[in-house]
């Protein structure tokens, strides 16, 4: 709690503030100063009248709160908790909406009748333009936590209030409304700021629970015991492991913005990537693991979901339990689930289930991005294995100097900055399960010769000695290049390519699939669970048009900065929510020579008048494309360039490009 100012230094920055319409720079807070110019410019007078505001009909009320439902029913609870803090002082707990509209009140008798002659009742508005400074609409406008104490209320009669406020923030940052507690000036207590801002922090953790269902949920403390309190931070993370939603304890611990939900991977973030942590978590569920920043400081983390949504959203196969659970009812396994109507791909997922009972290895080639992890945990999760571990380890992304231990493990002292109790290895975790191995053809000769070892005697030797330790696992291999020619040039084994190629599935590129409008909303899904965001027609047909050599991968991040660009009201991703870059290459690939577009077709059969008009119409359409393509082409797909051409906006250049 701050020291307020005195009576006397308020009443000086009162008159100077009516004297010369600005705060004087000393005696008074900079928040508090800030708010006094808001209610000035909003037509607001010390002295004068409230702003006229509609009070909401009982019924108007009654739809209001019950647009708020998750927030009144996860606030109640601990409302009452806090109002039994501060029963016994001339005090009451409110609950506003993002509105300033007042929605649920807690107070004793005597001070409800003296509070509700300034209005604290519920249907009333407490936003700043209504009231001047207060608690409730200044922590609204600062989007922070305040103090407003007697005579720093901007309308003088309310200065009998002191009143404490914090703002309730959901998992994405959006404002969902105030915590306050307001009482008699003279009996202000030093302990409500901290009461206040911790049990808003509380309502904020109970909502992200509630809201974030569908997510893998990541608690996270710097002490074991810290999870599970307030003070804990918590993620939530999509099925491919991007941070989609954090509390504010959260967001302090890894140095994170509101901006970076969205954007940011978990596994840039902490030394710890989502599939071990899932790996975790299955072994020793309830039970958290020590994992490290990026500035290398520890941290302990507990993995939490809900039984029937693992986490593997949208394009992603569900967890094993539920995928049980499914069969159960009768619904498709985890391929089926990836199905989104692709023939190429559906032949693919059908030969894959076939062997996935079997001790068969499972060859997955394809382009970076085309989804190969993906459809490789959904092979392991539509099998007899599911219940067990899915090891996933990129070859490419293991150090060459790491990768053998990482594989094989390694015994206590087995070299230099080894762990004091050894590591048993990737190979051993998959046991009993999956071993996935991505980009194998990247892993060094040597190497390939120990696994080769491995997967013709089922067993492992850890670096530095030891006893060899048996192992029994499904093996699933992927590759971007083509592996049988790189055997041929000496680059592969040939021998670990026969072995590892005892079923070769090939996942289509994204610009030969036929499914791309449901993966387009499988996506979006995916990325906004709260709300049904959709893509435009006219771009939507662009962006089927774009090779995408990223695929999928590529794709999702683009649709993940488009929604990121929308506002709060918005369902429809248009042209200016894309990506600078990526309108430049929508751009360059319709600028295409003007050889490469035909010409418009003489009809060869009479018409009728109305069907040349359409005729007509049809080749005025298609002039209007090719004057466009070739300004496109002429500029080098500078799209600025290319309206200043052609005369027009570049706002209608994007409308007209997707015509």
């Amino acid at each position: 709690m701050r020291t307020p100012p005195t009576a006397p230094a308020l009443r000086q920055a009162r008159l100077h503030f009516l004297e010369h319409g600005d705060c004087p720079p000393e005696g008074l807070d900079a928040s508090v100063a800030r708010s006094w110019q808001r209610s000035l410019a909003a037509g607001l007078l010390p002295n004068g009248p409230a702003r006229d505001t509609a009070h909401p009909s009982a019924a108007e009320l009654s739809r209001i709160m019950a647009s708020q439902h998750e927030l009144l029913v996860h606030s109640r609870p601990v409302m009452e908790v806090l109002f039994e803090q501060v029963q016994d002082s001339q005090s009451m707990v409110i609950l506003a909406n993002a509105q300033g509209i007042l929605m649920h009140t807690l107070g004793r008798t005597d001070f409800l009748q003296r509070a509700q002659q300034v209005a604290l009742s519920n249907g009333a508005s407490w936003h700043e333009q209504h009231r001047g400074t207060n608690a409730i609409g200044t922590a609204l406008a600062e989007r922070s936590h305040i103090e407003i104490h007697g005579g720093e209320h901007f309308f003088e009669r309310n200065d009998f209030l002191t009143c404490t406020a914090a703002p309730i923030v959901s998992a994405t940052g959006e404002l969902m409304g105030v915590l306050d507690i307001s009482g008699d000036h003279c009996g202000g207590h030093p302990h409500t700021y901290g009461l206040v801002s911790m049990a808003a922090r509380l309502i904020e953790n109970r909502l992200m629970g509630a809201t974030c269902r569908q997510h893998i949920r990541l608690h996270l403390h710097a002490q074991r015991e810290g999870i599970g309190t307030v003070a804990e931070g918590i993620l939530a993370l999509s099925g491919d492991g991007w941070v989609v939603g954090a509390n504010r304890a959260a967001l302090v611990q890894l140095g994170l913005s509101i901006a970076d939900l969205g954007a940011v991977p978990v596994k840039t973030l902490l030394d710890m990537s989502l599939d071990a942590l899932l790996l975790q978590h299955k072994r020793h569920p309830g039970q958290p693991v020590q994992v490290r920043r990026r500035d290398g400081t520890a941290l302990f983390a507990l993995v939490q979901h809900d039984a029937a949504t693992l986490g593997w959203h949208g394009l992603a196969p569900q967890s094993p339990v539920a995928t049980q659970a499914a069969g159960q009812l009768g619904a498709a396994d985890a391929l089926a689930q990836l199905d989104t109507g692709d023939l190429r791909w559906r032949s693919a997922a059908d030969k894959a289930r076939r062997v996935a009972d079997k001790p068969i290895a499972l060859l997955i080639q394809g382009e970076s991005g085309v989804g190969k992890e993906l459809f490789a945990r959904a092979t392991h999760d539509s099998g007899p294995r599911r219940a067990k571990p899915f090891v996933a380890i990129n070859c490419a992304a293991v150090p060459e100097n790491l990768i053998e231990a990482e594989l094989f493990g390694y015994s206590p002292g087995a070299f230099t900055g080894a762990r004091r109790d050894g590591n048993p290895g990737r190979l051993r975790e998959a046991h009993g399960g999956t071993l996935f191995l991505d980009e194998i053809g990247d892993m060094p000769l040597p190497l390939q010769a120990r696994l080769l070892r491995v997967l013709q005697e089922r067993e492992v030797s850890p670096l530095g000695g030891g006893p060899a330790v048996a192992v029994d696992f499904a093996l699933i291999c992927a590759t971007h290049c083509k592996l049988r020619e790189a055997a041929e040039q000496g680059r592969f084994r040939s021998d670990l390519y026969y072995r590892i190629n005892g079923l070769m599935v090939q996942l289509p590129p994204l610009r030969e699939r036929t499914d791309f409008a449901v993966l387009t909303q499988r996506l979006l899904a995916d990325l906004n669970p709260q709300r049904k965001v959709h893509v435009a027609p006219e771009l939507m047909a662009r962006l089927a048009r774009h090779p995408w050599p990223g695929n999928l991968r590529q794709y999702a991040n683009a649709l993940r900065t488009a929604s990121a660009m929308l506002e709060p009201h918005e369902l429809r991703i248009d042209w200016h929510h894309m990506s600078d870059d990526l309108l430049e290459e929508l751009a360059a690939q319709a600028a295409k020579p003007p050889a490469e577009v035909a010409p418009p077709t003489q009809p060869k059969t009479p018409q009728t008048r109305s069907s040349v008009t359409d005729a007509s119409t049809q080749n005025l359409h298609q002039l209007s494309h090719l004057a466009i393509q070739r300004a496109l082409h002429s500029s080098g797909g500078n799209m600025s360039q290319a309206a200043r051409t052609l005369g027009i906006s570049r706002q209608t250049l994007y409308r007209k490009l997707g015509e």
